[in-house]
């Protein structure tokens, strides 16, 4: 046996000096885990090798659902920075809520290198490619995205046309004064239609038929043209690398080991590792710990010059650092700070409460990380007489809202209770005072100050739909009080509606309402508008007589009895029987407007009784009715959260 175990360790020491002699890393191998990765040092980017000639920073922007993520996969497996067959459809969605609802919801970067090749030259470029959702709620993070680029790929879907938001977004585009290459995408469907797209874009956009792009992101049919006219038509970025460093904070996250990550665009000047910068918002001093690209992934390259879109790690510990929009710049510099973003304009808001009252530093805390990555969210906290200590928080709309709340349980492990929507209305009170009211709770008109005006926000709303719904349509648009502004055809099959329409009426289910009753072919988008006069009413739940704030809803007067009536049947359904009767009540001030009662569990204190004189049996039952009234004043309704869902959706 020893014999063996001797020839045995010869072997193994002589396989370890071969090893040494054959890799000059293995040394390095001996000193860490075996999972360690090594760096291939022959495989560092050298970025001083693009100038701004040979940089193009361009945005996909479409309509949802009409393959903007499908076609940024084709790309970076056309340029190889991610390999066919990679498993991950749409690469570039990286959230779990992206990836379960089949939306993009977040702007996600990445960088490419391609070589062009040219009647002159063979030239290798780099390209930023910058991937934007397409829904109506997110179209702040599209307005964000497209600051950093000097172009944009228009995607259309063959077979659907011109749709609400793919207008939505050209427009954007325009503002931003971008060079637009419009991309007919789908064109493998069977009811694909390109040359009749082709005449919407001319019709609607003034964009010659020539310069449209024929491809199919999942065949990859006419995809070798795109990268080509991305180089040829979109401009190089405008910035001078012998300038004092200004770059744009676009985005940040927060990473548990590295801290916030910002994502940022070099408009002037040049950044390396160890560099010294500084905030235009804060006045906030900063060293550079990393600097580098998404390639698609974080690499690092220690340099980032003129033109050039990637990230950087300051150190940041608090998200409250990292302002979206910020201009970062070298300390000891004086530079013109460059134009911010335009604030985001809040649509709905909502309070956010632990499910358990003593989670509130925990939600506190993923609220703020979460936030760090959402800017877009505003945050104040609040309290409840019924719920305590929460957040009150405004949205861009309700799938922003939804997203959110699901980002906060997938990421953060967070369990939460959500008020009713509301959206921000405003009172003039008999005293001559204006106020805004974001939180019904906060809206306590009394005998001494009353309201004598109010006013709600309105959107003005664009529709396109198949010529047959307009009935349907229209009558819908009615029953939520909207004004129609405009009506015109698109092509003999196709209509445009605009209706400007109380935002109240939109922010639940009107999108879901108009999807039905148009079998899926309605697309819809909205922009803000003015306020309006308006008859509102706070509409206020109790139980046993008590209110419980977090319940009250703002709702219109003509509206207050059906919805009041709504929410006592369904909160009748979510709340469990007690030991004692519990009323349930909708109330315009004092007077209640619709009333539900969920009958006590009781005992049966007649059973020990066999027979016998009548009055012993009452004497049971009327002590038993004395106990529960006793237990109704002192008793506390428990309100399970199905409830509070059950109002989100009358509401």
């Amino acid at each position: 046996m020893s014999y063996y175990l001797n020839k045995a360790s010869k072997t193994i020491k002589l396989s370890n000096q071969y090893h040494r002699l054959r890799s000059p890393y293995s040394f390095c191998s001996r000193n860490y885990s075996s999972n360690s990765t090594r760096k291939d040092e022959n495989n560092v980017i050298d970025l001083s090798q693009y100038p701004t000639e040979r940089i193009r920073n361009f945005s996909i922007i479409a309509h949802v659902d009409h393959g903007k993520s499908t076609l940024a996969d084709r790309l970076l497996e056309l340029t190889g920075t991610i390999k066919r067959g990679h498993g991950v459809p749409q690469y570039l969605d990286k959230l779990q809520v992206e990836r379960e609802r089949g939306i993009t919801v977040k702007a996600q970067t990445a960088t490419m290198f391609y070589n062009y090749n040219s009647t002159e030259s063979n030239t290798s470029y780099l390209l930023n490619l910058i991937d934007t959702p397409g829904h109506v709620d997110f179209s702040y993070e599209v307005s964000r995205s497209l600051a950093a680029c000097q172009g944009a790929l228009l995607v259309v879907d063959a077979a659907q046309g011109v749709q609400a938001q793919t207008v939505a977004n050209f427009y954007l585009a325009l503002e931003s004064d971008l060079t637009i290459i419009p991309v007919i995408n789908k064109i493998d469907q069977p009811t694909a239609d390109p040359d009749h797209v082709k005449t919407q874009l001319k019709t609607m956009f003034d964009l010659d038929p020539s310069d449209v792009l024929l491809t199919s992101a999942k065949t990859g049919l006419g995809l070798e043209h795109v990268l080509p006219a991305v180089i040829e038509r979109i401009p190089p970025p405008p910035g001078k690398c012998d300038l004092n460093l200004r770059m744009y904070l676009l985005d940040s996250y927060y990473d548990e080991y590295k801290g916030v990550i910002c994502h940022v665009a070099v408009v002037d000047g040049s950044l390396r590792k160890g560099d010294k910068i500084m905030s235009a918002a804060t006045g906030q001093s900063y060293e550079i710990l990393d600097v580098g690209i998404m390639h698609p992934e974080l690499r690092s390259t220690g340099i980032l010059l003129t033109g050039q879109v990637g990230y950087v790690v300051t150190g940041m510990r608090s998200t409250k650092e990292a302002r979206i929009g910020d201009t970062l710049s070298h300390t000891k510099t004086v530079v013109e700070p460059l134009a911010g973003f335009k604030e985001a304009k809040h649509m709905v808001f909502s309070g956010l409460f632990p499910a358990d009252g003593s989670d509130f530093e925990a939600l506190s805390h993923a609220i703020e990380r979460l936030t760090c990555n959402d800017a877009s969210v505003s945050v104040a906290k609040e309290s409840s007489t019924a719920l305590g200590l929460g957040f009150r928080c405004g949205f861009l709309g309700l799938l922003h809202m939804d997203v959110f709340h699901q980002r906060l349980e997938q990421e953060h492990g967070t369990h939460i209770i959500s008020t009713v929507p509301t959206v921000p209305y405003k009172f003039e009170y008999s005293d001559g005072s204006i106020v805004e009211v974001q939180n019904p709770a906060a809206f306590t008109p009394s005998s001494k100050v009353q309201v004598v005006a109010s006013w709600e926000p309105t959107v003005e709303a664009t529709i396109i739909i198949p010529s047959e719904y307009v009935g349907a349509v229209i009558t819908l648009c009615s029953e939520r009080r909207g004004e129609q502004l405009e009506y015109s055809f698109m092509d003999s099959q196709r209509v445009i509606m605009k209706y400007r329409l109380p935002l109240r009426e939109i922010v639940v289910d009107f999108y879901n309402e108009l999807k039905s009753i148009t079998s899926g072919y309605a697309s819809f988008d909205y922009d803000n508008s003015d306020y309006i006069a308006s008859d509102l009413v706070k509409l206020d739940i109790l139980l046993n007589g008590q209110s419980v704030d977090a319940m009250a809803t703002i709702v219109h007067r003509l509206k207050a009895q059906r919805v009041g009536r709504l929410l006592v049947d369904q909160l009748k359904k979510f709340i469990d029987r007690q030991m004692f009767e519990i009323t349930i009540q909708a109330a315009i001030g004092s007077k209640v407007i619709a009333r539900e009662t969920i009958s006590a569990l009781r005992k049966n204190v007649l059973a020990k009784c066999y027979g016998g004189d009548v009055t012993r049996k009452k004497k049971l039952l009327e002590k038993q009715k004395e106990g529960k009234k006793r237990m109704k004043r002192v008793g506390s309704v428990d309100i399970p959260q199905e409830a509070f869902h059950a109002i989100l959706k009358v509401s």
